[in-house]
């Protein structure tokens, strides 16, 4: 079925169509609960102002509702060879089981309307699910931080030793990172959220459409009130997301490369159970840190998403392209690889093992050099540069003598001594609540599971669960 089918008796070249959309309606199973949603909001517009009778709105309705609680929920739907894609399937579903009056649904709209609001969708419940996944890793990194926050351990500039850190430091520098990559996440989320229905292909309509109806019942913040620049956002709405993504990507990324090198046995700062690691086919001793490995390579692909995204599409003039399913192929999978990295990233790090002793080794007396030079700024008389200077001479001519380290020399905030996760763990907690992901939950509720009742004009739909 091709809802582009003029009935004229012309059947696409089937090269043609498996070149075309052999991938789309893989990637469309995703959209389909989004797309029954939508569908229903615009069903919802469609009676309030006349073109779907209450007849009809109602087994409308009743079918779409089903179609999300009995096929899609229950992993149950598909969609069906020779169908195009997602909206072609729905509406294939209502005309098949309901008669003519399932067409009716596609007054007003465009499948260009119809994948910008799918896709909105799809990337505000994604965004939710990622938010709440890096909340849970950023807890579990403060509370490392805070059991660890006495052990030492080397810290490094240009891959040299070079002062002293901890692992309180290390596990809340990455707490704190997360803050940021989730408020790069917050403002894509923002532009996101907002409503492209009604834009249809991207010129509007003369049927009297309430678009601000179907952006209330969909949760949005606001709508795209330029049909033009609605389907603008294609593309563009895809590249910010996949770069708001591919900062925490990086995030996990770098430190999967810490822990790469501080599993080896040149560092041997931390371990995991022997069921944690893999072995070599040949050296019996090895153990391989092969999920952060695998973690940083899918991180890193996903740090490429925008620059494909942004070659695909910034040479296209405004309007509609087909160039944009292939933004769908690579745009579509990357929420899953980052839940899944974020997923493995939460449970190894539950399992770590942590070297308490490490600084024990002549090779970092070196680390306290610079407290050696402070030493002598503070109680000695010296300047900084005359410090630095003795201090220089004393390593190169081996009489050099590091001082005990203490933790409460290092009190202003954000050092070793004063870890401020207090702070940090505010800063979190006022970004997570920014997202108000409870309007996400009241869409679903309110179009799948509420009674709906209309007043005496029909203009203005009550939801009563």
């Amino acid at each position: 079925m091709k809802i582009w089918d003029k009935k004229t008796n012309i059947n696409l070249d089937k090269e043609i169509e498996n070149f075309t959309s052999y991938k789309d309606s893989k990637i469309d199973l995703l959209l389909a609960p989004h797309d029954v949603l939508g569908t229903i909001a615009h069903v919802i517009m469609l009676n309030s102002i006349g073109l779907i009778n209450v007849k009809d709105f109602k087994s409308i309705i009743k079918e779409l509702r089903n179609i999300y609680i009995n096929e899609i929920l229950t992993n149950n739907f598909i969609i069906n060879e020779g169908i195009e894609d997602i909206h072609s399937q729905i509406e294939f579903l209502l005309t098949n089981r309901l008669g003519d009056i399932g067409k009716k649904i596609h007054s007003g709209r465009s499948r260009n309307d119809q994948i910008l609001v799918d896709l909105n969708l799809f990337v505000r419940t994604e965004i939710k699910e990622i938010v709440l996944l890096t909340n849970s890793f950023f807890d579990l990194l403060l509370k490392l931080s805070e059991q660890y926050k006495n052990i030492l351990m080397p810290g490094y500039t240009h891959h040299q030793i070079a002062m002293p850190s901890s692992f309180g430091l290390w596990f809340a520098a990455y707490a704190e990172s997360l803050i940021d990559d989730l408020l790069l996440i917050r403002t894509a989320y923002r532009i996101v959220n907002k409503n492209p229905l009604g834009s249809a292909a991207g010129y509007g309509t003369s049927l009297p459409l309430n678009r601000k109806m179907t952006t209330n019942l969909l949760g949005f913040e606001d709508l795209n009130y330029n049909v033009v620049y609605a389907q603008m956002m294609r593309g563009k709405m895809e590249r910010i997301v996949a770069e708001a993504i591919s900062a925490l990507a990086r995030t996990l990324s770098k430190m999967s490369q810490d822990i790469c090198l501080y599993l080896s046995q040149n560092f041997n700062f931390i371990s995991f159970p022997d069921h944690f690691t893999t072995g070599s086919s040949i050296m019996p001793h090895k153990k391989n840190p092969d999920v952060f490995e695998i973690i940083r390579a899918k991180c890193n692909l996903i740090t490429s998403i925008p620059n494909e995204i942004s070659l695909i599409s910034s040479n296209l003039c405004s309007g509609y392209h087909r160039d944009f399913q292939i933004i769908k192929e690579r745009f579509i999978p990357m929420f899953e690889e980052i839940k899944q990295c974020l997923s493995m990233f939460n449970y190894m790090l539950n399992h770590i093992i942590v070297k308490d002793d490490i600084l024990q080794e002549d090779k970092y007396q070196y680390l306290f050099s610079v407290e050696v030079v402070n030493d002598l700024v503070l109680n000695k008389g010296y300047s900084f540069r005359e410090a630095y200077q003795k201090v220089g001479l004393d390593i190169l001519n081996g009489c050099f003598k590091p001082l005990p380290f203490t933790r409460v020399s290092y009190s202003h905030e954000g050092s070793i001594g004063n870890l401020c996760n207090a702070k940090i763990k505010n800063l979190m907690y006022t970004i997570t609540q920014k997202f108000d992901f409870q309007k996400l939950n009241e869409v679903v509720k309110r179009l799948i599971y509420s009674k709906i009742y209309f007043n005496g004009t029909y203009k203005n739909p009550i939801f009563v669960v």
